[in-house]
């Protein structure tokens, strides 16, 4: 006799919802069904959510709380963890990573990209000129948001202007590998594994070549950091190159798609920053905050513990809704709303602690440039018709965002 099926858990319902046309069309409403009076919510019998922005600030710098996902998995299984598989500097804890972030920063420094400055601003002129020729209406995610980011990476890690097609592609497929596996389909994890191989191979072949003819790009600055005798090893920087073509590329693009529909939707705000473009560098962040291109991370307890008030047993995940937390209105007022005159510094959508974004320097200034190569170039740009949203849940963008200049 069988078995009846398990009722689902309010984590279920949760992803279930996730997977559905409307909540990624807007999911904040949906966040607020599960935004409650206690600061840390059980949804299964290992799960638990963080909304709040206080909690989700605090769990972010918790010393006991891990990023490495295998972690949970080991202890589910009852195993060690498995130190033999490659792991990204995201899924990294002490000492490991203080040692790898220590060794990256001594390459990936502020010289270097504020050096990219000028190559940035060149990029997005050309991407504006060609979006300026004869046309009603342009797909302002094909036309601008996606290749500028891509463009800026390619030039960082020294990558051939001819092989920057192949990068997106590799790009769109390694991005669906954030995705809670609950929401990655055979096909999509498929997908994922020709990318992360394909970008492998090419990092591999191209790292090579750099330590046999060293150029002025990271990937050559990363062969050759040596500390005390300790240098990053070619494993280490291709996963490097991996994490920077996810969080330095789809994150801005993401930036970039949901910050000019946010102000396409917000007429007024769209006129205040035209009138004042000195707003723009602040309004970065307040784009991060209302419609942040990353909406979730987790933590693994690494041992029991009392976290405001709740007893979270050691394997227990805990997964900080970014997105819930930068709507908080304990923390933002009138959160709902787009404001680009607010102070929105203490949003999370760049992570926190020891995580805090490796590239939030560079997505920023991405992002000053060409919102404001933008404003100037389109300043009576509006929605050309409704935009489409990308089928992902941890990192929130647009496929097409059309667009009349």
């Amino acid at each position: 006799m069988s078995q009846p099926a398990a009722a689902p858990t309010m984590a279920d319902n949760f992803f279930l919802e996730a997977m559905k046309p409307a909540f990624r069309e807007d999911p904040y409403p949906f966040y607020e069904r599960f935004r409650g009076t206690a600061p840390l919510l059980r949804v299964d019998d290992t799960i638990w959510f963080a909304l709040g922005h206080a909690e989700v600030a605090t769990m972010l710098r918790h010393p006991r709380l891990s990023t490495d996902e295998q972690q949970h998995a080991a202890t589910e299984a009852g195993n060690a963890p498995d130190t033999n598989r490659a792991r990204s500097l995201l899924f990294m804890d002490p000492p490991d990573h203080t040692r790898l972030r220590g060794l990256v920063a001594r390459a990936f420094t502020p010289r270097r990209i504020e050096g990219l400055r000028a190559a940035t601003e060149g990029i997005t002129a050309e991407l504006i000129d060609a979006m300026a020729a004869p046309r009603d209406t342009v797909d302002l995610i094909e036309a601008f948001a996606y290749p500028l980011p891509v463009r800026v990476i390619c030039t960082l890690l020294g990558v051939p202007a001819r092989d920057e097609t192949i990068f997106t592609d590799w790009s769109r497929g390694i991005a669906r590998s954030v995705d809670p596996s609950i929401l990655r389909s055979p096909a999509v994890e498929a997908a994922i594994a020709e990318a992360r191989h394909g970008l492998s191979t090419y990092i591999g072949e191209l790292l090579a070549e750099r330590r046999r003819k060293p150029g002025d790009d990271l990937l050559s600055a990363l062969a050759a950091v040596d500390v005390d005798g300790d240098s990053i090893t070619s494993r280490e920087i291709v996963s490097l190159a991996q994490l920077l073509l996810v969080a330095g590329h789809e994150t801005t693009v993401n930036l970039i798609g949901n910050g000019v529909l946010a102000l396409l939707r917000a007429p007024d705000q769209f006129a205040l920053l035209r009138r004042q473009p000195g707003l723009v560098g602040p309004a970065i962040d307040e784009f991060l905050r209302f419609d942040g291109p990353v909406q979730i991370t987790q933590r693994v307890a690494m041992e029991d513990l009392d976290l405001f008030g709740h007893k979270v047993r050691k394997g227990d995940e805990i997964m900080l809704i970014l997105g819930a937390a930068n709507r908080d209105p304990a923390a933002f007022t009138k959160p709902h709303c787009l404001d680009v005159t607010r102070d929105a510094r203490k949003h999370v959508a760049f992570g926190g602690g020891i995580h805090h974004c490796l590239g939030a320097a560079l997505a920023r200034m991405e992002g000053l440039i060409a919102f404001k190569a933008l404003l100037e170039a389109f300043p009576t740009m509006e929605l050309a018709a409704p935009p489409t949203r990308r089928p992902t849940f941890t990192l929130r963008g647009l496929e097409l965002l059309p667009v009349a200049l």
